[in-house]
């Protein structure tokens, strides 16, 4: 295999995105985004998009790349990030993917055969309603005899993931694991996960919603809101919106709000964790004990090596 790629992926809040503007730089790369929430446009502050000064020049892929009221899935994203692959590696450049959406990058390393189902919005919808009635505990028992394996599989606060599995067999009849990946990957790649003391981690989240709120989180939901976007809406489960939606509803205040992101965004780390270490062929890479310079120079000297 001749394309050979670098990921850098790990838990929200671990600090990827200035780590990986430097490899950029030093490495003559293009960023390709593995992020299911910087995909929508103007979902930018509760998705942490990084912004034009952010970037330094480093051309992004996969940023602003639908409305919120679009449906975006694994097959878009494969497609898309395959082409971006190739007119990265066409101008002789190296494709970085960055971003926290594990199933996203193993998709594209492996040419997923993604479920091309299409949607069934009513019952869609009327699963999440299930949800918020009955608790996510319930819709996720729903699976245990349609398809064990989704079931095993997917935590039952994944509740995206989990009404996807229940929307699949709906309108196909076969289990959502069906649709399963390849075995061998179709880029050569080296993939390094970064990690932190969950303490650190989470106290990284914490400063980071607390900055979210400052910049203009609610302000930022209300503004969908005046565009059309409604609550029910694919794009508005993103961690951040839901909650702002339920604040702006009067359902929370604005300190349970707070607090539920806070909550919300420390339980996706930990889901986060546990799918990487169960990613074959990839490195963790512990930053409690190295300096950001040592991490960006041992990535140099190790993709550089193999």
């Amino acid at each position: 295999m001749s394309k050979k790629i670098l990921i850098l992926a790990g838990p929200t809040g671990v600090g990827k995105t200035n780590l990986s503007i430097k490899l950029a730089k030093k490495m003559n790369g293009e960023i390709i985004s593995a992020d299911s929430m910087q995909v929508y446009k103007y979902m930018d502050i509760g998705s942490a998009k990084i912004n034009k000064d952010e970037m330094c020049g480093i051309k992004h892929h996969l940023i602003d790349v639908c409305e919120p009221d679009e449906i975006f899935n694994v097959s878009f994203y494969v497609d898309l990030g395959k082409k971006a692959i190739d007119e990265i590696l066409s101008k002789n450049k190296l494709p970085i993917i960055v971003g926290g959406t594990g199933l996203y990058i193993r998709s594209l390393l492996y040419d997923q055969k993604h479920c091309t189902s299409g949607e069934d919005k009513e019952y869609r919808d009327y699963i999440y309603k299930l949800a918020e009635e009955k608790g996510n505990k319930y819709i996720h028992e729903l699976l245990k005899d349609i398809d064990n394996e989704s079931y095993r599989n997917i935590h039952y606060n994944n509740v995206k993931r989990v009404v996807r599995a229940l929307e699949v067999y709906h309108i196909t009849k076969k289990p959502f694991s069906h649709f399963k990946q390849d075995k061998e990957p179709i880029f050569d790649f080296k993939y390094y996960i970064l990690n932190l003391d969950r303490e650190k981690l989470y106290e990284n989240i914490n400063k980071r919603v607390d900055i979210m709120i400052e910049n203009g989180l609610i302000d930022e939901v209300k503004c969908l809101r005046e565009k059309g976007y409604t609550k029910d809406l694919q794009s508005m489960q993103g961690i951040g919106y839901k909650e702002v939606f339920d604040y702006l509803d009067g359902i929370t205040t604005n300190e349970q709000m707070i607090e539920k992101i806070k909550q919300n965004s420390r339980n996706y780390a930990k889901r986060q964790i546990t799918w990487f270490k169960k990613e074959e062929n990839s490195e963790f890479i512990f930053k409690d004990e190295k300096s950001e310079d040592d991490v960006l120079n041992y990535i140099i000297k190790d993709f550089n090596r193999s």
